[in-house]
């Protein structure tokens, strides 16, 4: 490890010029997969960025590693092939709700259930921007797009939900807007050995700019978010005087007193599904931070048990077999 160079986040620079739209939430998510791959301690050559297709499918072209641009909401299921062909990689899919959730939304689900050693990034903007702003799986019931010209009338994904339902070992959301949280999100997920499955909310400036406002501008986000932090009260508010409490598989709003301790290290990922389902209740907070983070091998690290496990009883064997 000492052998090799210390990276800095402008060592994972591409020459290409990035061109996502300006203002574009694109931009702080890069910054801060740049910033965290720095500092990993492992050489630029076992980097894999895989992509599908959309606006943040345009990713490996921006980063200095190795990267794949794949088809359509195909990228899990090249990254896994990756991951197993060579377990020294450290593997990242960057997807969006529409190429993660609707094209490959069973690839998704597959690899999150087969804890496949990897780090899902999924840019969650509620719509599809690089087709021209058509409604996607994550949409609220009632968007007026191009696609939907008197709303939607669909039952939106919660992401979270979806990766929590799959078995997923490490689940986190995250905002294009908070930086330093997104840091320590993104640090969090690259240190799991296993599924690693982060929402990011990011913001379309072009075709649903202000998407997640009420929960992201200055003046009400202390009111409207909570911060879920390992052995800490889940506290929050502008003079932090109000609390989260579980009880009967229930979340109420309690003060700050009374409020529980959070946990993400437990098994059951009851918790964690309590603190997603706030999301569809306009009067609570909208939960951020790692929700769930378990141990279990990996599919990776499985395969090649096998494979020598196998080999040693029966020898290296061949194609007349």
């Amino acid at each position: 490890m000492s052998d090799i160079q210390q990276l800095t986040p402008k060592d994972l620079k591409s020459s290409q010029e990035v061109r996502w739209c300006p203002g574009c939430g694109d931009y702080s998510i890069l910054n801060g997969i740049q910033a965290t791959l720095a500092n990993m301690g492992i050489p630029k050559e076992n980097m894999v960025m895989v992509s599908g297709i959309g606006c943040s499918s345009r990713f490996p072209y921006y980063m200095d590693t190795y990267g794949f641009h794949g088809i359509h909401g195909r990228a899990n299921a090249i990254a896994t092939g990756m991951k197993v062909a060579n377990p020294e990689l450290s593997v990242w899919v960057i997807t969006g709700d529409g190429d993660g959730l609707a094209i490959g939304g069973n690839h998704m689900i597959h690899s999150l259930r087969r804890n496949v050693d990897m780090k899902i990034i999924l840019f969650n903007n509620q719509i599809y921007g690089l087709t021209k702003g058509q409604y996607s799986p994550t949409s609220p019931r009632g968007l007026r797009t191009k696609t939907s010209p008197f709303g939607t009338v669909d039952h939106p994904f919660l992401p979270m939900q979806l990766a929590l339902g799959s078995g997923a070992t490490f689940v986190a959301r995250t905002l294009d807007v908070r930086p330093k949280h997104m840091k320590g999100v993104l640090e969090a997920a690259a240190n799991h050995k296993g599924a690693a499955f982060v929402e990011i909310w990011q913001n379309c400036v072009i075709f649903n700019d202000g998407a997640y406002k009420e929960w992201t501008e200055k003046k009400v986000r202390d009111e409207q978010t909570i911060d879920l932090i390992d052995g800490e009260p889940m506290i929050f508010g502008a003079e932090r005087d109000k609390g989260l409490k579980t009880e009967n598989c229930e979340v109420k709003i309690v003060r700050a007193a009374e409020a529980s301790i959070w946990n993400s290290k437990i098994d059951s990922p009851v918790a964690a599904f309590m603190m997603t389902q706030l999301d569809r209740d306009p009067n609570m907070p909208r939960p951020f931070g790692v929700f769930r983070q378990v141990d279990s091998p990996t599919l990776d690290a499985l395969v090649h048990d096998q494979i020598r496990e196998i080999t040693e009883k029966k020898g290296i064997g061949d194609l007349k077999d």
